[in-house]
């Protein structure tokens, strides 16, 4: 029980933060924004690692690799911010959502597993469910809504690589150095793009790093009490608060076709999910 609550926990202050985002994303930067989750993210998670998790923070067998994944979460971030910023919330994530796709789809290739028929066919139900929220051909496609999508793929990518982590890395120091990428290179090149924010700007900055810090840390903590294939189809309760947040502060309603969208990969997504728990069950 306690794993659902503090998984649940973490889909709900995330969202907190992609609105944050989205309200900032009119008067600043997309990069400067995306400092502002980095920074703060590294400046209120550094003093917790070091006075309740130090004995844990040993250092990567695997450093190219941590880099490589904080740079890959980085250009999802960059991407997904990009995207609300132009259209809504509620679409953003729901094509953000094929990347439990793509970690099917890859990881017979990057990951060595087997992926039998009716997991293919789950992918590609997925995949059609992301063209039935673009719809290209009867809508014009725009940037935003590939971006949405590319976070989607780049976060599958990201899982990928933070599943050949776990067997070698703590999660803590995982998290942190994932952090201290994106805020060293962001903070590299963000003078070039600084708008000077005001009190109130500064505020909502600093609260996208406290609820990242925060959502990840519940994310963390469920973790330590079911494996991550149990807790995986809780991820999609993100929705929720997201759609909530979308209507109540950006008067964003989805349209059908997005809901019908999004019913098909989740649907996609909690089989594969499902299949993925029998098989670790059996082996």
């Amino acid at each position: 029980m306690k794993a659902i609550i503090f998984s649940l926990l973490g889909w709900m202050f995330l969202p907190v933060m992609d609105g944050f985002a989205k309200f900032l994303s009119d008067d600043l930067p997309i990069l400067q924004i995306t400092w502002a989750r980095y920074f703060f993210t590294v400046v209120f998670t550094l003093p917790i690692m070091i006075f309740f998790f130090k004995k844990q923070l040993v250092w990567s067998d695997k450093p190219k690799l941590q880099i490589l994944r904080g740079l890959i979460l980085l250009s999802a971030n960059i991407c997904f911010f990009y995207s609300i910023s132009i259209i809504s919330l509620a679409k953003a994530l729901t094509l953000a959502f094929v990347a439990p796709l793509i970690v099917t789809a890859f990881s017979p290739v990057l990951l060595g597993e087997k992926v039998g028929f009716r997991r293919w066919t789950a992918v590609v139900v997925g995949f059609i469910g992301s063209l039935v929220v673009i719809r290209p051909g009867f809508v014009e496609l725009n940037f935003a809504s590939l971006a949405a999508l590319g976070t989607g793929i780049l976060y599958g990518f990201y899982l990928i690589i933070t599943r050949k982590l776990s067997t070698s890395d703590n999660p803590l120091l995982t998290l942190l150095m994932t952090g201290m990428v994106g805020a060293i290179l962001v903070s590299a090149i963000i003078p070039f793009y600084w708008v000077k924010p005001s009190l109130n700007q500064w505020s909502l900055m600093a609260g996208i790093g406290i609820f990242a810090c925060i959502g990840h840390l519940f994310l963390i903590l469920s973790l330590k009490y079911a494996d991550a294939s149990k807790l995986a189809p809780l991820g999609y309760t993100e929705i929720i608060p997201n759609v909530l947040i979308g209507y109540y502060f950006f008067s964003e309603i989805p349209d059908n076709w997005t809901y019908l969208g999004l019913i098909i990969i989740i649907l996609s997504g909690l089989y594969i999910s499902r299949r993925e728990y029998l098989l670790t069950r059996s082996s």
